[in-house]
């Protein structure tokens, strides 16, 4: 069951700082859930194609600098991360999911509520190419439980990322 949401976290402050429409949905969070992803999508009452997931990878070459690091895909949940597709888009030559404990570690999240906005560092962001076809996609809010509603040029815009097709179902 969705519910109006109290708390802040870096995500939503940023948001608010850069001036960023967006509309934040908090839900019970079950700690049994299986996908957190599907598990926002249904407790929300949405198409899992507008509920997307953040993932983070290592990849062997960083773009610009060419020395190993993470990247941020943000996928569909009703789907995967295609990781060939994701290192051709930060023009890597291999990506992997990155060890959790390393994930949480650089953004400042939890696994299951990593947000691709307000992370401590700015990683390189690829959003899949899916989430032009939404006014608005939700994404991690940024804690277990909690959903950001954002229109898609302005998580695209806010993040840095560039776009391209690295979901598959």
């Amino acid at each position: 069951m969705a519910k109006k949401s109290t708390g802040a976290t870096p995500a939503a402050r940023a948001l608010t700082s850069a001036g960023v429409p967006h509309t934040l949905h908090e839900y019970d969070h079950d700690p049994r859930a299986e996908s957190y992803g599907m598990e926002a999508a249904t407790a929300l009452g949405l198409d899992p194609a507008r509920v997307f997931k953040t993932l983070m990878a290592s990849v062997d070459r960083l773009p610009g600098t060419g020395r190993p690091g993470l990247v941020v895909a943000v996928v569909p949940v009703s789907g995967q991360l295609d990781l060939k597709a994701l290192a051709r888009a930060v023009g890597a030559g291999k990506a992997q999911l990155a060890d959790p404990g390393a994930a949480e570690r650089a953004t400042g999240y939890v696994v299951g509520g990593i947000s691709p906005i307000g992370q401590k560092r700015q990683h390189p962001t690829v959003v899949d190419a899916s989430a032009l076809d939404h006014p608005t996609v939700f994404v991690s809010g940024g804690r277990r439980g909690l959903d950001l509603e954002i229109a898609p040029a302005d998580l695209v815009g806010v993040t840095g990322a560039t776009t391209a097709p690295v979901g598959r179902p």
